[in-house]
């Protein structure tokens, strides 16, 4: 084929799925299920999903809906966090700190997320290779989240585990401290990846207008600042082979991160600085700069990846760039993903968007693009489509996905009037 005939392979590193509530039941120990039962009759979910979704729920479990769009979009792969309510939790597990130390309340929910894990091995069973499950696990006993970690291998959860952050003030230690090194090992050793998705590690916000308002505008950075934890932690130096993912969470601020770290580094040895003061004995322990890290040990599911941060991809990393749909969430790119490429993607080499839309997803995560090509010759968006230009006049006034509406701003139909 020409390069104007051929097609790109597309792996989105951001979608979301989850079971039906009561679809959950099944997949419990059965000594939870009296308790599911009474649990289930009276959660009411402050964050119900159809009020953040591009469509209707059933997408989330739906094998025939999920594929059918997703062919629509030319998407052939992707990599699955959770979308729905685990059992026992009271909303999202994104934005549920972690449980005290009632052991009561820390074997229900944990049960709840196995139960989520055993339904996502069955849900990425229907499509296998073009879906890269995550697992879930909690960091309250570090025994239990090792196991996981192994029975993920096992099951062939190849999206790896989705590690929860710890917001502030929190019981359990941060994630710089050592007491999880035992996860970490076993993640190395088994190359399974890890992830860390907006949303986690938020404080408790009050779930109102104001509460809600200043959530969205702090919510990546409680995900952005595990990046200094690793580091500072020692984390990388430690475990040379570990592989971290930060999905969701914007891609401009890594640069800007790096570089604010680096100094802190270089600085750090002087007697007589603030930097030194802080962290003299810290450096120590560390042999290569935080970019350095960045470079070896750390990918970004960019989700969306806009315009303005593909024109710095050269300074964050063309290599560690995997590009996202968020499908199903309202911000993503559902149903004008095309249209969302072309705007991002228009004028990039041919290798570099490849780079992003697949070839780096499948070195993190193990996808085999020599599979997927077949299904990409069907239905991948066509090299010489994404290289059109996409302007103004040609948004949709309901494409309302974060990639349109921050890059043209104003001037989006929506906004515009």
């Amino acid at each position: 084929m020409t390069t104007e005939d051929s097609r790109y392979t597309v792996i989105s590193s951001d979608g979301h799925a989850g079971a039906d509530l009561l679809d959950y039941r099944p997949y419990l120990d059965r000594e939870h299920h009296e308790e599911f039962d009474r649990w289930a009759a009276q959660l009411v979910n402050p964050f119900e999903s159809e009020h953040l979704l591009s469509k209707a729920q059933d997408c989330n479990w739906d094998n025939t809906v999920r594929d059918a769009d997703l062919a629509t979009q030319g998407i052939v792969g992707e990599v699955l966090f959770p979308n729905t309510v685990p059992p026992f939790f009271p909303q999202t597990q994104f934005f549920v700190p972690p449980p005290p130390s009632d052991r009561r309340e820390y074997e229900q929910r944990w049960a709840g997320l196995q139960a989520h894990n055993r339904w996502l091995a069955d849900f990425c069973a229907q499509a296998p290779g073009r879906r890269a499950g995550v697992a879930q696990i909690m960091l309250n006993d570090i025994a239990d989240a090792v196991a996981e970690v192994r029975r993920v291998k096992e099951v062939g959860l190849f999206g790896g585990i989705l590690v929860p952050g710890i917001p502030p003030g929190s019981a359990l230690p941060p994630l710089f401290d050592p007491v999880y090194d035992p996860i970490w090992a076993a993640c190395e050793e088994l190359d399974v990846p890890v992830n860390l998705h907006s949303g986690g590690g938020v404080p408790e916000y009050p779930h109102d207008p104001r509460g809600l308002a200043v959530l969205l505008s702090e919510i990546t950075w409680f995900s952005n600042r595990v990046l200094t934890h690793l580091v500072f932690g020692g984390v990388f130096e430690r475990f040379p082979g570990l592989k971290v993912a930060f999905t969701e969470q914007g891609s401009a601020w890594v640069p800007r991160e790096l570089a604010k770290l680096d100094q802190f580094v270089r600085v750090m040895p002087l007697d007589g600085t603030a930097q030194h003061f802080f962290g003299g004995e810290m450096i120590r322990g560390l042999s290569l700069l935080p970019s350095e890290y960045f470079a070896r040990n750390c990918f970004l599911g960019s989700s969306p990846l806009r315009p303005a941060e593909c024109a710095i991809r050269h300074q964050i990393g063309v290599d560690r760039i995997m590009w996202g749909a968020d499908y199903p969430h309202a911000e993503g790119t559902f149903p004008y993903t095309l249209e969302g490429l072309r705007l991002t993607f228009a004028d990039v080499p041919e290798d570099e968007v490849r780079a992003m839309l697949a070839g780096n997803a499948a070195r993190f995560y193990g996808f085999d693009l020599d599979a997927l090509a077949v299904p990409a010759a069907a239905c991948g968006p066509r090299v010489a489509d994404v290289a059109r230009p996409f302007g103004r006049d040609e948004v949709p006034a309901d494409a309302l996905g974060s990639v349109f509406i921050d890059h043209f701003g104003a001037e989006h139909p929506a906004l515009a009037g």
